[in-house]
């Protein structure tokens, strides 16, 4: 028997769930919900995240808004961090090591950025004075 084919329509459709659901893989508390409902030790959705990873792909990964969620999906193919992120404890230290790495991205982003800023301005000519010099 063979497969049927995927229209446009549904591919695109295929493609925007999966962005969404990769995207939310990003949020340890959603991991813990699903981890506590048990779905991260069925095999059938083991494969599915299995299967996700096509999205380390660069033709896939620039749709990403939260790049962060391909190191989480990358996690999940690990039995022992899916077993771990049932306890909410795990959850939250994840949660806070997230927050604490992006203040450090921010702080460190805005500092190059006022670098570049002042090596910019640093390396424009500076224009001839025309003011109070009397040439005789």
């Amino acid at each position: 028997m063979a497969g049927v084919m995927e229209t446009e329509e549904q591919a695109r459709h295929r493609f925007q769930l999966e962005l969404e659901f990769v995207q939310c893989l990003a949020n340890p508390n959603y991991l813990n919900f699903l981890a506590q409902r048990g779905y991260l030790r069925e095999k059938p959705f083991v494969n599915y995240l299995k299967y996700l990873l096509y999205w380390k792909e660069p033709e896939y990964a620039k749709f990403l808004k939260y790049p962060h969620c391909l190191h989480m999906l990358e996690l999940l193919q690990y039995e022992h961090f899916r077993k771990e992120l049932v306890n909410a404890q795990c959850a939250k230290f994840i949660d806070e090591q997230q927050i604490l790495h992006w203040q450090h991205y921010s702080r460190k982003r805005t500092r190059l950025q006022q670098a570049l800023v002042e090596q910019q301005q640093q390396q424009q000519p500076q224009a001839p004075s025309h003011g109070n010099t009397t040439s005789k």
